[in-house]
């Protein structure tokens, strides 16, 4: 029998808790409004590069009169999405802004943000809904409650692990993911001489797999830091004899 957290009733940590659901909400409205242009500037021919960034080129086109390749009634339909998607943008920056305020008082948020991959967002987000670590046994046991460990299907003893469970926190996942992602990516390029583990992982399983594996981890070390206390301490690469 598996237990899991029961949420506190500190109402500061829900207060946070919401305001992270109403970013998630609003960055998920955003995606849709930048997909929805995309779609209608591809039916047209005008195909910008991938990345949020770049979506900036469609909208200089759609803001630009003179270009003879929108005809009148599209640019009005997508100077309707634009001006949606702005105003969203605009909120999203805010309810950052408030997170990172409250995890600038937070010692808690601020000591899980020494972890690789963990950021501001990843970290107030951690804080606010892990409130008493005591109730995990261990740092599987919190993996487990978040989803990031494998379904097991054992049977005449022996032990067969699938897929990731996906049956936890899925907001706290994906954040967490993102975040293994991104230490990920940086690795790629400058190299993981002081994390053996993760350069053995990066040569032998695909990026995906990597990733789940380094937020398990990830998990796992953010539960010591809560329950021991401490910031994290990098490992020290060891030279060969």
């Amino acid at each position: 029998m598996r237990f899991v957290s029961v949420k506190g009733t500190e109402r500061e940590q829900q207060s946070v808790l919401m305001l992270h659901r109403a970013r998630e909400l609003l960055v998920r409205q955003c995606t849709m409004l930048i997909n929805a242009i995309r779609a209608h500037m591809a039916e047209l021919g005008i195909v910008a590069p991938v990345g949020v960034p770049q979506i900036k080129k469609l909208f200089r086109i759609i803001a630009d009169t003179v270009d003879a390749r929108l005809p009148s009634l599209v640019r009005t339909c997508l100077e309707s999405l634009v001006r949606q998607f702005l105003s969203l943008d605009k909120e999203i920056n805010a309810a950052e802004k408030r997170i990172h305020a409250w995890h600038r008082m937070s010692e808690v948020s601020q000591r899980l943000e020494t972890i690789p991959g963990i950021g501001p967002i990843i970290a107030s987000a951690l804080a606010a809904s892990i409130t008493n670590p005591e109730v995990f046994k261990n740092g599987r046991a919190l993996a487990a409650w978040i989803g990031l460990v494998p379904r097991q299907n054992s049977t005449g003893g022996k032990q067969r692990l699938g897929k990731i469970s996906k049956q936890g926190d899925q907001y706290l996942r994906w954040l967490l993911v993102a975040g293994a992602m991104s230490v990920i990516m940086h690795a790629k390029r400058r190299g993981t001489t002081n994390q053996p583990w993760l350069a053995d992982m990066i040569a032998r399983k695909p990026t995906n797999v990597a990733a789940v594996a380094l937020a398990n981890k990830t998990a796992r070390i953010v539960w010591v830091l809560l329950r021991h206390g401490g910031t994290y301490q990098k490992p020290v690469a060891v030279q060969a004899a």
